[in-house]
């Protein structure tokens, strides 16, 4: 099945900066058709996901609680993909509410369903799935806010979304109606994983004759081996059916600690209807429930159902309904989604769309704005845990992930939203501990290197972000990351530390100054982490606690204790490399090109020690030293875009790269830019120019690997800027943007303007100016166009030449050892 976006018709050109006439003009563009909802949906191999994005496909809003969309099975265990619960290849098992987006390991959510059926005959046991799951027919059809797929059975299911409640269309043909609720339906994991998801409890009760149904269910487990997690819902349908049941079984998932039915397969469900009873419970014995509407036999017809949730109560639930889903037409709420999105996103950054414009980069742009909005969930006023008046924020899946630079992009692109997660990523501290590298269904988790909300904290701090932040309490939650052990959470993904919360080796770091081999897994990765982290905290402390800084500044130099000048390795010397605790070097064998799986058990985490050995970005000085000085660094650099010399398999993390830099891994994000640091910004311009020509793509097979919440976005993003942020300083370098003009909102409500003249004879940097000044230097400041607006002007051309005769971009977090 190959599945394909609708995108509309270019509406005549958009002129810019021209009068308020044209502006209003251009805000009245429906920017949202040029959005394709389906980048990233394949993977290298056609019609599977492997290697992909792991995308969500569904209705959404930005930053909404709800993404309504598909739930599908797994074709093969070994290369599943059904994190956003859609898969090009999979049978349909439901429509729910809730998903994530782009995500590794196993899923989470996949929960509060409903899923049409025309026969609930044997061999049909709505207890599995797998006795009704449907095939899709012809091309799903996806834009934003709607989505469409055809059944094999016949139904068309289309769907859209508000920020807490769901609408979904069934066009039945003539014959049996059906909608199945699922309470105990969610996304599996793989057979076997250590992060399973699980069905706890619930309840459902039916109301008003079948027309509607309300209850909660229970869940655990999922990608980030969260607690117990409760989900209200409230649902209703345009018609009433003419029979609906109530049914329960026995829970035989084989789910650990819970009470479960041992063995006998899948039970069969007990049915209960008409004035028996109209309301099940999981009880004690967490018990399956769910209910069947049925309608009679008949002419083919629409039966249209919105559903809203809530982490609160029914009542909750029912109110969005309400509240955002008024009306029963389906197209009321795509169009209210359209409106929405052009609102808050699309509209806040404006390129010519005239009959000369590159309509492949127009799409890529709004394509990967609208993939970094789908997460994280903004659950202000939907906090089960705690009633403090502070935002709350869910899902950020990880912050390992999005640190490097979408939080960067956040910044300037969504001040408001972005000063409300970190308000709440404070409060969770403040309430539950620790600040989260990874969170969701209310649980702090994964770990997958450091504390990395601190290198989100430095950030927004340096930037001037400010507002009702309690940076005090900021401060303190980074600093209890640099200075407190947190427990083991005996997580079989590593048994050493916590995966929860925290810096899991920080007993090494404190005593060593590094992370050994001997004591705990990823010592090379964690160490070049907590390094950053703690150069992190410098730059808070500078301005919240002064008596800090130097400490945390000192330790972060603690990536030099492991570098080992007697490795070698493809003619260069000089490698982060494992270390005892005994201060000996671990030199046995050891190859910097490889990380032996680059998983939680290894030296590096999805990276080999040759990419981490440039993922120093706050103390680039040092590091070229390190490697030899600037001409050896370059050619060293060189040497990690060179074709085929990349040993090991990375999997799905690497799929179809060759080369050692590895732009679908986060740790590589930076390395194309790093020639500005030498003054030579055209060898920049050239590789990362190449990686977004030859990896990203107005297409299924769209970016190089999972979406990661939007973080492989946001890096296309900067590149088709031609801006690069340095994570924890107010830097940008400066590369070589995509489009001749380019306004873009900022800081809530200046304009920053990016010109290139020239870009249709050459992408190389000729010359520079920044407000009208000519700049000599290769990057930028903060302050200089971002706090108030500003301009840049590149002048392009075909020659690629060293242009920058200023200061390179700086090292603060200079410390020689």
């Amino acid at each position: 099945m190959r599945l394909r976006p609708i995108l509309s018709p270019i509406p005549g050109v958009l002129l810019l900066h021209a009068s308020a006439a044209a502006a209003t003009a251009a805000a009245q563009v429906d920017r949202s058709q040029f959005v394709n909802p389906f980048i990233g949906s394949e993977g290298p191999v056609a019609g599977t996901g492997f290697g992909g994005g792991d995308i969500f496909v569904g209705g959404a809003r930005p930053f909404g609680v709800v993404k309504v969309g598909i739930d599908s099975t797994a074709v093969d265990w070994s290369t599943a993909v059904l994190n956003g619960g859609w898969t090009p290849d999979g049978n349909v098992t439901a429509i729910s509410m809730m998903h994530e987006h782009g995500t590794g390991g196993n899923p989470k959510y996949g929960i509060i369903p409903q899923m049409p059926l025309t026969s609930v005959a044997a061999p049909v046991n709505v207890l599995d799935n797998t006795t009704y799951s449907q095939p899709r027919i012809g091309n799903d059809t996806a834009t934003v806010g709607y989505y469409k797929t055809h059944l094999k059975s016949g139904v068309i299911v289309e769907l859209s979304a508000s920020r807490h409640a769901g609408i979904m269309q069934y066009s039945f043909p003539k014959g049996e109606k059906h909608v199945l609720v699922d309470v105990s339906h969610y996304l599996p994991g793989s057979p076997g994983g250590a992060d399973g998801q699980f069905y706890v409890g619930g309840e459902i009760q039916i109301e008003g004759d079948g027309k509607a149904y309300s209850g909660y269910g229970t869940y655990v487990g999922g990608w980030n081996n969260g607690a117990p997690f409760t989900v209200f819902f409230h649902g209703e349908f345009s018609e009433t059916p003419d029979h609906a049941q109530i049914f329960s079984g026995v829970n035989t998932d084989p789910m650990p600690r819970y009470q479960n039915q041992a063995d006998g397969g899948v039970s069969m469900p007990t049915f209960a209807y008409g004035n028996t009873t109209s309301k099940a419970t999981s009880g004690p014995m967490n018990h399956r429930v769910g209910a069947l509407m049925s309608w009679n036999s008949g002419p083919a017809s629409h039966i249209t159902s919105r559903v809203g949730i809530s982490s609160i109560s029914v009542e909750k639930a029912r109110s969005y309904i309400r509240k955002e889903i008024p009306s029963w037409k389906l197209n009321d709420t795509v169009t209210d989604a359209v409106k929405e999105w052009n609102e808050d996103v699309f509209n806040k950054i404006q390129v010519p769309l005239g009959k000369s414009a590159n309509m492949t980069n127009v799409r890529l742009l709004y394509s990967s704005l609208y993939f970094i909005h789908l997460m994280p969930s903004d659950r202000t006023g939907e906090n089960p845990l705690w009633d403090s008046g502070e935002p709350f924020w869910d899902d950020f899946y990880t912050m390992w992930d999005i640190f490097r630079c979408t939080v960067s992009f956040y910044h300037i692109f969504q001040p408001a939203y972005y000063e409300s997660m970190i308000r709440g990523l404070i409060d969770i501290w403040r309430y539950q501990g620790y600040l989260p590298d990874g969170r969701s269904g209310n649980w702090n988790g994964l770990v997958q290197g450091g504390s990395d909300a601190d290198n989100m904290f430095a950030d927004a701090y340096v930037k001037g972000m400010r507002g009702a932040i309690n940076w005090t309490d900021g401060y303190l939650a980074m600093k209890k990351n640099a200075e407190v052990t947190p427990y083991n959470t005996f997580d079989p993904t590593d048994l050493t530390a916590s995966t929860k919360e925290g810096r899991g080796a920080l007993d090494d770091w404190k005593q060593l100054g590094y992370v050994s081999q001997d004591h705990n897994t990823r010592c090379i990765s964690r160490t070049v982490e907590y390094s950053l982290n703690d150069f992190s905290l410098s730059q808070v402390a500078a301005g919240e606690m002064p008596g800090d800084r130097t400490k945390y500044l000192n330790r972060s130099a603690n990536w030099q204790n492991i570098w080992d000048k007697d490795v070698n390795s493809l003619g260069f010397s000089g490698f982060l490399a494992p270390k005892l605790s005994d201060g000996s070097f671990n030199g046995s064998g050891y190859d910097p090109l490889y990380c032996y799986s680059c998983e939680w058990q290894s030296y590096t985490y999805e990276g080999i020690p040759w990419e981490y050995s440039f993922v120093v970005p706050h103390d680039m000085k040092t590091l070229i030293q390190f490697m030899g000085g600037a001409k050896t660094f370059e050619s060293r650099l060189d040497m990690m875009f060179k074709p085929n010399t990349s040993v090991q398999n990375l999997g799905a993390n690497g799929a179809g790269i060759s080369t050692l830099m590895n732009i679908g891994n986060e740790p590589d994000f930076a390395t194309p830019y790093l020639y500005n640091y030498i003054n030579k910004q055209y060898k920049s311009v050239q590789q990362s120019r190449g990686l977004g020509y030859q990896y990203f793509k107005d297409a299924a097979y769209g970016i190089p690997g999972n979406s990661d919440a939007g973080a492989m976005n946001s890096w296309l993003l900067w590149q088709l800027l031609g801006i690069y942020p340095v994570v924890t300083q107010p830097v940008y370098l400066l590369s070589s943007p995509w489009f001749p003009d380019m306004n873009m909102t900022v800081s809530g409500d200046k304009t920053l303007r990016i010109k290139a003249n020239g870009l249709d004879k050459g992408i190389y940097v000729q010359s520079v100016k920044v407000n009208g000044k000519a700049w000599k230097k290769n990057w930028v400041e903060h302050e200089d166009v971002m706090t108030n607006g500003g301009t840049i002007e590149f002048e392009l051309g075909k020659q690629p030449i060293v242009w920058e005769t200023g200061e390179a971009p700086p090292s603060p977090g200079h410390v020689q050892l």
